[in-house]
């Protein structure tokens, strides 16, 4: 008779922890570590004084949870087909139409393929390289801090634009054509701070992480004409894996 395989003890369930618990984004920590200090001055507080900060502890233990839950950073795994367009963050589909590029990566006026994915607070807000490629230009420009969800957002709003080269339709293969790929960071009525690690002559691989926007946020992918959309305006997008578009 057959034996069952016995577990492997506190190492098999550390595994399992870490398999099903998503790490947190570095950009996360110190806010998580805020929280944590709220709540251990609260129980520091009521030892010495012998009051009570019941109060005091469950706000700075709420506060680290739900930071950790907006700065949570799940693995992802992005398709290995060529061409594929990747969505750079999780989120809604809440536009697509065809527009000039950002001003200031200076492409002029002739319109791109734009699709807009709009993050809830509820949302992964790690933002991942929808194309493999080199980095061209990353420039950021000031603007409001309007709702992410409407329309004038992608104009008014503070934005990150990082500017990638990649292989066409037949990504990595020989004599295929090179395309450009625009992402841009939109920063949302909540949010105050973006964050981007891309910079000009770096080597990007789809689907890796490249930056964050704390706190609701909006994220624009520029494509260029020929592109086949693959989504549609409601449509949930999962970063890194669901396929936006397929490059010319």
């Amino acid at each position: 008779m057959a034996r069952r395989p016995r577990p492997e003890g506190p190492q098999h369930l550390l595994e399992l922890v870490r398999s099903t618990v998503p790490p947190i984004h570095p950009a996360g920590r110190p806010f998580i570590s805020t929280g944590l200090a709220v709540a251990s001055a609260g129980a520091l507080c009521q030892a010495a004084t012998g009051r009570n900060f019941r109060w005091l502890r469950r706000g700075g233990l709420l506060a680290a949870g739900a930071c950790a839950g907006f700065f949570r950073h799940p693995p992802r795994v992005p398709p290995t087909r060529p061409g594929a367009v990747v969505a750079p963050a999780d989120g809604v589909i809440c536009a697509i139409d065809s527009v000039a590029p950002p001003a200031e990566l200076s492409m002029g006026e002739v319109p791109w393929l734009r699709i807009s994915i709009f993050l809830s607070l509820l949302d992964v807000h790690v933002q991942r390289v929808p194309v493999s490629g080199e980095v061209i230009a990353v420039q950021h420009r000031p603007g409001r801090f309007g709702s992410a969800d409407r329309p004038e957002a992608s104009a008014a709003n503070e934005r990150t634009s990082v500017r990638i080269r990649t292989p066409g339709g037949a990504q990595g293969t020989e004599g295929s054509e090179v395309s450009e790929v625009i992402v841009v960071q939109i920063a949302g009525l909540l949010a105050r701070r973006i964050v981007c690690d891309a910079h000009a002559g770096d080597k990007l691989v789809i689907g890796d992480t490249y930056g964050l926007i704390r706190f609701g946020s909006r994220l624009d992918t520029y494509l260029p004409e020929g592109s086949r959309v693959l989504v549609t305006p409601g449509q949930r997008a999962v970063g890194a894996e669901t396929v936006l578009a397929e490059l010319p």
